[in-house]
């Protein structure tokens, strides 16, 4: 497994759920990780991280903020591979500009332009979103197969005040600009809704959804999306950095299901549970859609399926004691 060994890599954003799991990897995998926090000074954003396997030998961390110019430098000098997955995530969202779209465009160009300074980085893998492919006001219904050749329109996301996936989908259009004029090897990350066990002691937004499922929510939400394990997230990443030939997105999705299904998987394996028992409205299902595997598969990527995902995320939830059973 020591493919890494010798080999010093970055990781931003390293206190989030993703890039949790990538570092956690990366160490096993006898790399050296550099990695950037907003605040390493929190304990509750790195030390989960500083308690990892290898981590007191190989893992240096920074703090670097993504709206300051030029605070990645010292974070990827050094790197032959940049793993990009700070950006926010969450939903109630105030003021989206400042909140959402700065962070994640903004901080992206930071992150890229640093890069394209140290010519020993040999490739950057930027962590995206399924948000960033699929929304652009084409119907998803069960025949249509979505895949990477899909790009969402910001239009349509400001029209649909879908503020979150136009953070995302300005964030990988403006990486790719960025990566084309300074030739940068760039290969992008796109997971649907990320679930599996929590390493962070924080709650982290796509496991609170399973939260509040098995929290005693009257309802669940009349809404479909695609749902993917950590764990398939997190290696994708280091796939994408290993295989030479890895380039241009990847899609990630395991199954797209809607939140009724979630609740009958949940229910099959949790019978004791009060799970909510209908939908938060009167319409027809939100349908389900397929999206390709083809690609991800290309890099390796078994599935681990959403069933085991769902256990996992909840045995997580109760370890780190947000619900008890």
């Amino acid at each position: 497994m020591s493919s890494g060994a010798g080999k010093i890599v970055c990781v931003t954003g390293a206190s989030g759920y993703i890039a949790s799991w990538l570092v956690k990897l990366l160490l096993q995998r006898g790399y050296t990780v550099k990695a950037s926090v907003r605040d390493p000074n929190d304990p509750r954003k790195t030390e989960h991280l500083r308690a990892l396997d290898g981590a007191q030998e190989r893992l240096q961390l920074f703090k670097a903020n993504l709206l300051d110019e030029g605070s990645f430098d010292s974070v990827v000098d050094g790197c032959e591979g940049v793993f990009h997955t700070a950006s926010p995530f969450y939903h109630d969202v105030k003021d989206p500009q400042a909140e959402l779209l700065d962070p994640a465009v903004k901080g992206t160009l930071n992150v890229l332009t640093s890069c394209a300074k140290f010519p020993k980085i040999k490739r950057v893998v930027l962590t995206s979103s399924i948000a960033a492919v699929a929304y652009n006001g084409k119907p998803r219904t069960p025949e249509v197969v979505v895949d990477e050749t899909w790009f969402s329109d910001p239009e349509f996301c400001r029209e649909s005040k879908l503020w979150y996936v136009l953070s995302k989908t300005l964030a990988e259009n403006a990486a790719w600009e960025v990566a084309k004029e300074k030739g940068i090897d760039m290969v992008a990350i796109n997971p649907a809704m990320v679930i599996g066990p929590l390493l962070q002691p924080t709650l982290n937004t796509s496991a609170a959804a399973v939260l509040s499922l098995i929290k005693g929510s009257q309802t669940f939400p009349n809404a479909t999306f695609g749902w993917v394990d950590v764990k398939d997230v997190a290696n994708a990443h280091i796939q994408a950095f290993e295989i030479p030939s890895a380039s241009g997105r990847y899609c990630l999705v395991e199954r797209v299901a809607h939140y009724s299904e979630v609740v009958n998987i949940l229910h099959n394996r949790y019978p004791s549970f009060q799970l909510p028992q209908k939908c938060a409205d009167d319409k027809p299902y939100v349908p389900t859609y397929q999206v390709s595997k083809e690609r991800a598969q290309s890099l390796g990527i078994e599935f681990i399926p959403l069933e085991v995902s769902l256990k996992e995320t909840v045995e997580s939830l109760k370890e780190k004691e947000f619900v008890s059973f």
